[in-house]
């Protein structure tokens, strides 16, 4: 592994941190509103992206890359609605393919196939990552603020039928 794709393996650490962080905090805000089902799904959303950045950082040690870790800017606080939670929520998941997107073309580039075949993983991971938002900012836009409590709901239903699907503890879909 080269510098070069340690140093942006590590800049993809903080943002998959920076991602966890923003997760907790709008996790929070559904706390604060009283909205069990979104605070799980936006909490269990924080722990993946922290286990994505463990996943990125176990891979540069072992490929005996340099870590180098960034600093993290602090989450957003306050948000004027779900929709505008969620929407948030899309459009980071949307940077982060085009920043596992950018990693891929690097590791062709310096012909790392060993970082490209474990990309891979992220590049799927991406594409439901992206479709589950979009799924859910569409649920929150047709009910409304005033329609959370049907947003709940869709959340404790798709995580019960993930759960049904790939065994206790899943992640909501």
């Amino acid at each position: 592994m080269t510098e070069k794709m340690a140093a942006a393996i590590c800049e993809q650490i903080g943002r998959e941190l920076a991602a966890h962080l923003e997760y907790l905090s709008i996790a929070a805000h559904f706390d604060a509103d009283g909205l069990p089902e979104l605070t799980r799904f936006f909490s269990a959303q924080a722990q993946e992206e922290h286990d994505h950045a463990m996943k990125f950082l176990a891979y540069v040690m072992e490929a005996g890359g340099p870590v180098t870790l960034p600093g993290v800017d602090g989450p957003r606080q306050t948000f004027a609605s779900a929709e505008e939670a969620v929407e948030l929520s899309l459009e980071w998941e949307k940077a982060v393919t085009g920043h596992i997107n950018d990693l891929v073309d690097l590791a062709l580039e310096q012909n790392d196939h060993a970082t490209r075949a474990m990309l891979d993983w992220f590049v799927t991971e991406q594409v439901e990552e992206v479709a589950v938002m979009g799924e859910l900012l569409q649920v929150v836009r047709r009910a409304g603020e005033g329609g959370l409590l049907l947003v709940e709901d869709y959340v404790a239903r798709s995580a019960a039928a993930a759960g049904a699907g790939a065994g206790e503890g899943a992640a909501p879909a």
